[in-house]
């Protein structure tokens, strides 16, 4: 097995050994990153010289026996980070030009852990999308059919794990931004609680929906992140104050004796053969790992996409207000005034589907529309969470499908949409609701290509899906699979 196919826990056990070193590995990354990204279009950034330096460092700290689980592990990030002295994109060209001044909170916890940043990621602009064609840099391909989307809005971090360009990677999940491009490229991702880690230094698109979350190539590896970078920061108003658990500590506690519930609005007519069937056989392992399995119902999940898209769009009309070209990024001004100014670098630096969510945001909040649009979403959001709560008085935790469809072709749906919205139909509801869920593979389409499912946990409960996932993925074979690369 390659160094580049191996897991943090895998390679943290050869580090500690002094059998490799963070220098070799990370040479190894590089050199991976160097033969596929063409391909893949995983990076924005590469950053082999900072790599270099801070996996040095990395192995000192562990000749000196001070180092972490994380110590030396080439990591890699979504350009929505402020990552000090990078490049920090957000996948516009609003920011081509843009150099965090500082660490964004959990970029500066994996550095506290010694991890080794390889670079910054392909993403749908400012996390507008769900497929990775929203992006500056051109869109990221799909590692087991180039022809196909990685999903979006975390494209870039999904594709370079399946890829084997980075260990693990950090994401973040708006509407299923995390979860959709996990299971598009048959890897592990984890969208925690509302509140669970810091947003500090996230650059903002919907600010009441989304968190940070890991991406990885099993679950003990999005355990393992996640504990690295959760609990509580001053600095974030949202972030709660609540004990971080060891996550590792029980995850393979098993799951005999759980309920487990399936929203019956979420296995419609409208999903793939391919889907239904993975999500069956899944259902089916569960019932033979001893779970119980039960039908709950989450009534209001049919206003789940109208919702989001009135609250989201809403929040991005405000937060990207502050893209003038005056304070940061890009300035576009042929000396027609400050209004020409605005003008002229908004229309050239937001995309197609940035500047349609802010037309859509500055509506929905637009005096007489207030009312009727923004504040009616709100309280549906409040109905859509009730439900999830009342399903949890009967089960610990929800199966769903992450996607209604495997991964479909660049361009399939760019110009339509409405159909581009509903690719994130059973994972929005989890994020308003604000509860956390997860995506690991449980099958593979008659094209070859990655199925996950969905486990929903009851907020802060993200323990118990992992333990239902770890148990999920060591019953069964999907796990540990890797698309060939032209570069293979």
């Amino acid at each position: 097995m390659q160094l580049t196919d191996q897991t943090i826990h895998q390679l943290a056990q050869r580090l500690a050994s002094g059998e490799i070193t963070s220098v070799e590995l990370t040479e190894a990354f590089l050199q991976r990153i160097e033969m596929t990204n063409q391909e893949i279009n995983s990076y924005i950034s590469i950053c082999p010289d900072e790599a270099l330096v801070d996996a040095a460092a990395a192995d000192k700290r562990l000749a000196e026996g001070t180092g972490e689980l994380l110590t030396g592990i080439p990591l890699a990030l979504k350009d929505i980070f402020n990552s000090e002295g990078l490049r920090t994109t957000c996948g516009s060209k609003i920011l081509d030009n843009y150099i965090a001044p500082y660490d964004a909170t959990v970029v500066a916890k994996l550095k506290q852990r010694g991890a080794v940043i390889l670079g910054k990621l392909n993403m749908d602009e400012f996390a507008m999308g769900s497929s990775n064609e929203n992006s500056a840099a051109g869109p990221v391909r799909n590692p087991w059919d180039n022809g196909r989307v990685p999903g979006g809005s975390s494209g870039g971090s999904a594709a370079a794990v399946a890829s084997r360009q980075a260990v693990a990677t950090l994401g973040t999940d708006t509407g299923g931004s995390i979860r959709q491009p996990a299971s598009h490229c048959g890897v592990v991702g984890l969208k925690p609680t509302y509140g669970r880690v810091s947003r500090y230094g996230v650059i903002a698109y919907a600010s009441s929906l989304y968190q940070v979350g890991p991406v990885g190539r099993d679950v003990e590896d999005c355990a393992i992140m996640l504990g690295s970078v959760a609990g509580y920061d001053p600095a974030d108003s949202t972030s709660v104050n609540t004990p971080v658990p060891d996550y590792r500590a029980t995850m393979k506690d098993g799951i005999t004796g759980k309920k487990i519930g399936l929203p019956k609005e979420y296995f419609i007519d409208g999903l793939d053969p391919a889907v239904k069937h993975a999500i069956d056989a899944a259902i089916e392992s569960y019932k033979a790992l001893g779970a119980e399995i039960v039908e709950v119902s989450l009534p209001h999940t049919d206003y789940a996409v109208a919702c989001y898209y009135l609250i989201a769009t809403a929040e991005a009309s405000s937060n990207l207000a502050r893209y003038d070209g005056v304070r940061f990024g890009v300035r576009k001004d042929e000396g027609e005034g400050l209004i020409g100014m605005y003008q002229r670098t908004r229309a050239a630096g937001f995309g197609d589907e940035v500047k349609r969510r802010i037309m859509l945001g500055t509506y929905a909040l637009s005096s007489g529309y207030y009312d009727a649009y923004y504040l009616k979403a709100q309280k549906v959001r409040t109905l859509i969470r009730q439900d999830f709560l009342d399903a949890f008085e009967q089960v610990d935790l929800l199966l769903t499908p992450v996607a209604p469809t495997p991964a479909f072709k660049i361009g399939e749906k760019v110009d339509d949409p409405l159909q581009m919205y509903l690719s994130d139909i059973f994972t929005i509801p989890v994020n308003l609701a604000g509860t956390c869920g997860l995506s690991l593979p449980c099958g593979i389409s008659r094209e070859g290509l990655p199925i996950g499912l969905q486990l929903i946990g009851k907020p802060f409960a993200e323990s118990e899906i992992l333990q239902a996932a770890w148990a999920f993925e060591n019953a069964t074979d999907w796990n540990g699979r890797f698309p060939e690369l032209a570069a293979d």
